[in-house]
């Protein structure tokens, strides 16, 4: 029998596609197909590959030129490179898939899908042999895990001797299981793209994956069948150690994981819904955080130079509370670390009560609430009371027990940080009302209020100037005959942003300073109206006027302020 391929009626493209293609449904892979082929063919690699290439309209690339590129793993993650043998370059002002199956038209398909997001980036395909992309990213997982700090094998050591979820690119790539290898995947790319939260939707055709990066959440993937969704919950509550055979009611677990020579905490929710379950895993990543915390200070979090020198101002204070308040993933505790980073000179006994402690720092006491041992925010405050603090953070306020203990403290020599849920710096006062603390006693314990939001910058690597909609401006609440000081600035969406237009957050802040006018009023229950016009005109920033400081300095655009905040 003939070598496939020696023809010369067979070298045309159109032959040796179908040619493949018979090959392919006959071994049931493409790459076995490949494989078959060119060891039939009787010519050596380059030329297979040079063959091939034309066939199918690529250009052909080998290992030298690979290993000088830059490789982008945003687009195709390492995993799924690994997996679909398929690698994403950076070229200049475009990108490049090389690609070693030229028959796998999902993959292609799945590129050619993600890139729809990215209409402005220009990109094409190559062709390489399948031992030199294999080879290639074989070398790539060892720089990888060169980059460590602890070896791999030590590594797998620690994790087999712990309790935690094991993450490596090796141990994904090779695990038997599917369910197992996509949640893995999930996480880990989770957690290189920085992410806050992994969201696993249940649908009535699948599952849904998002994560939440800087506060948005993005589709990241999809899982068709109820089957492998279902799969996939039950996997969650395996690795949480929660009941899965429960799916009437709401579940809350927490995980470990290890990931680049550190554990890192997950803590998970699982809610019913019409189909099935939906879970939540909450990224608690002590180590970035900790990392992020070194040299963290007011201006490294973006505040206006007004609200810096506020809370610096109530944080010198000797005694009295700190409120900082807004929605969760706004930044609370991120901003009352910082505060605490500046006054940490050693001379005050420091101690912080937190449920989780999410960031490290040194010469601070951190307490982590454990409600399954009793160790709750109220027992907790009551048992730092008679360790002689000076200072101390409570990470939220959530009942009335809590609120009085951290309102006596305040009014008897200590100084108090903490956090609440609220909207604004006005309705704080109707929290604490509501829960049962004597307003008199609370305003007095008060010296100021923030509230605080994140708001998404426009991104450097895409921005561009572009013309103000008046339509845009008058529904922003914003007269568009007085924004001709406005600069109008659009990330268009690149790699870096990953298609968003957004890379990275900036805080903005409203703040309260209180004084003897203010406390007056609120002793008296006066009408929230008559108390906000007092401030205003002692001089409160809003928090809408700051975002639209923000917006008018093109650092932000109209759409995300209006995300944030309210138009007034």
């Amino acid at each position: 029998m003939d070598p496939i391929g020696t023809h010369p009626e067979q070298h045309g493209g159109t032959t040796l596609r179908a040619t493949l293609r018979e090959l392919a449904a006959s071994y049931g892979s493409g790459t076995r197909a490949l494989e078959a082929y060119m060891s039939q063919s009787g010519v050596g690699a380059d030329e297979s590959l040079a063959e091939l290439a034309s066939a199918f309209r690529m250009e052909p690339i080998g290992i030298r030129d690979l290993q000088e590129m830059e490789p982008d793993f945003e687009i195709i993650p390492f995993v799924e490179a690994v997996a679909r043998l398929c690698v994403c370059f950076r070229s200049g002002d475009g990108l490049v898939f090389v690609i070693a199956d030229p028959l796998d038209a999902q993959s292609r398909g799945r590129v050619d899908q993600r890139m729809r997001a990215r209409p402005h980036v220009r990109y094409e395909w190559r062709l390489a042999t399948v031992g030199d992309v294999t080879a290639y990213l074989a070398a790539r997982e060892k720089d990888v895990h060169a980059l460590d700090t602890v070896a791999f094998e030590e590594l797998e050591h620690r994790a087999a001797e712990s309790s935690a979820l094991a993450l490596s690119l090796q141990g994904i790539s090779n695990d038997d299981s599917s369910v197992v290898r996509l949640l893995n995947s999930t996480i880990y790319d989770a957690l290189k793209m920085q992410a806050s939260d992994i969201h696993l939707e249940c649908r009535a055709n699948g599952l849904v994956i998002k994560c939440r990066i800087d506060g948005v959440l993005a589709v990241v993937g999809r899982v068709d069948g109820r089957a492998p969704a279902d799969q996939v919950l039950s996997r969650v509550k395996v690795i949480s150690e929660l009941d899965i055979a429960e799916r009437r009611v709401p579940q809350d677990g927490r995980f470990k994981a290890q990931y680049a020579g550190r554990e890192i905490d997950f803590r998970v929710s699982i809610m019913p819904n019409l189909f099935g379950e939906d879970a939540v895993l909450r990224i608690l990543d002590r180590y970035q955080l900790s990392q992020s915390a070194q040299g963290l200070t007011l201006e490294t979090l973006g505040f206006q130079a007004a609200d810096t020198g506020f809370m610096r101002s109530v944080a010198s204070m000797p005694y009295g509370m700190l409120l900082v308040t807004g929605p969760t993933g706004s930044g609370k505790t991120t901003t009352l670390y910082a505060i605490l980073t500046e006054i940490n000179d050693g001379l005050d006994k420091i101690v912080t009560i937190e449920d989780p402690v999410e960031y490290q720092l040194g010469d601070i006491l951190q307490i982590p609430v454990n409600e399954a041992k009793g160790l709750t925010f109220a027992r907790g405050l009551r048992s730092i009371l008679r360790h002689d603090p000076d200072k101390i953070m409570v990470g939220e306020i959530r009942d009335a027990e809590t609120a009085q203990i951290a309102v006596q403290a305040a009014l008897t020599g200590h100084q108090v940080f903490t956090t609440v849920h609220a909207n604004n710096v006005f309705d704080v006062i109707g929290r604490f009302t509501n829960m049962g603390v004597d307003p008199y006693s609370f305003v007095s314990a008060l010296n100021g209020v923030v509230a605080q939001r994140l708001v998404r910058k426009c991104c450097d690597g895409c921005v561009v100037e572009e013309a103000g909609d008046r339509d845009l401006l008058a529904r922003s609440g914003i007269d568009p005959d007085m924004a001709d000081g406005f600069r109008f600035r659009r990330g268009l969406g690149c790699a870096a942003c990953r298609g968003s237009g957004y890379r990275g957050r900036r805080a903005i802040a409203e703040a309260l300073r209180m004084n003897d006018e203010l406390r007056a009023l609120l002793s008296e229950r006066a009408p929230l109206a008559r108390i906000k016009s007092v401030a205003l005109r002692q001089g409160m920033q809003t928090l809408r006027k700051a975002a639209i400081e923000m917006a008018a300095a093109g650092e932000t655009t109209l759409e995300e302020i209006n995300r944030v905040t309210i138009s007034e």
